[in-house]
């Protein structure tokens, strides 16, 4: 019953999630705002939106695996399998924008500060503060250097729609009501799943909850392969990243002190890590190719077989 339970919440949560993102833009849309500053505030950090829920009701059950875990197995999917399987069926792929110089900081920084904070075991409720500060510095930077990158994630076609209030309300509120249920149900479900598999939560948080929360990251990134929108899908993924390791684990650690245990973790820190510095030497030598998704899937395949011996041990 754990799993339907899990399955239903985690659809629940993104689906949530997808029209928390759309009626705010029809809102934003509504008012006159800008497609540029819609791209870098509701679109930016409404593809994490699934990811922040489930940490944060994680941990205020105080399942700090579970909230640290979602954190760094959504960064892992969202390099190794979203990129991984973009870059592998995508013919060509030719960013206008430079990502190596304007973007690639901002994904490595945040994984390097989560090493220092995190090493003496704990990831505090002031440290937790300053991930957010650092949320906030990342969106002016947005609205200083990305706005044809976030303009292109803008879905222009809702200006065309009819705007009510009474169903937009209705729709949001709706919205909100999924993802906070479907939250605190996939996490409640998670944690029976790996008592019942005896494993750690860590394991389920890093395969089962960061794969549904990743979906919506592999769903968008697909769509702009299709359109061949390269700044779209690599900026979704390094935003995305970024606001896992500072919106996402920073309020999490805000609501309780999270718990990290380095040593008994390392493999999948380190490969974060790992992915992370091998994504920042992708965009300075523009390796945007089937060989490089080739590589990123095969990592996957790596933490997905440490995670089994892990689990049948």
């Amino acid at each position: 019953m754990e799993y339907i339970i899990f399955l239903v919440s985690m659809a629940a949560l993104i689906k949530g999630a997808d029209f928390v993102i759309e009626e705010a833009e029809k809102i934003a849309f509504h008012y006159n705002i800008s497609s540029f500053i819609i791209g870098a505030t509701i679109v930016a950090l409404g593809t994490s939106l699934p990811e922040m829920a489930a940490s944060v009701f994680a941990s205020a059950h105080s399942k700090s695996d579970l909230a640290v875990s979602n954190v760094i197995g959504s960064n892992i999917f969202n390099i190794a399998l979203v990129l991984g399987v973009v870059f592998f069926i995508a013919k060509k792929m030719e960013p206008i924008r430079d990502m190596f110089a304007d973007d690639s900081s901002w994904a490595l920084f945040p994984i390097l500060i989560f090493l220092v904070v995190g090493f003496d075991g704990e990831i505090s409720r002031f440290e937790g503060f300053i991930y957010i500060l650092m949320m906030g510095a990342y969106v002016m930077f947005l609205f200083n250097n990305a706005s044809d990158v976030l303009i292109g994630e803008v879905d222009e076609e809702l200006k065309k729609e009819p705007f009510d209030w009474k169903s937009t309300a209705m729709l949001l509120g709706g919205g909100f009501v999924l993802v906070i249920a479907g939250a605190n149900f996939a996490i409640q479900s998670a944690s029976q799943i790996a008592r019942n598999f005896g494993v750690s939560e860590w394991i389920i948080g890093l395969l089962l909850v960061a794969l549904g929360t990743s979906l919506p990251e592999l769903v968008v990134s697909i769509r702009a392969a299709k359109k061949k929108n390269a700044d779209m899908i690599i900026g979704n993924i390094i935003g995305s990243n970024v606001a896992n390791f500072t919106m996402v684990l920073g309020a999490a650690a805000m609501v309780n002190p999270l718990k990290v245990d380095f040593n008994e973790n390392a493999f999948d820190i380190m490969t974060a890590l790992i992915l992370t510095v091998m994504l920042v030497f992708v965009t300075a030598n523009k390796l945007y190719n089937r060989s490089t998704g080739i590589v990123f899937l095969l990592m996957l395949i790596l933490v997905l077989n440490n995670s089994f011996v892990a689990f049948v041990n």
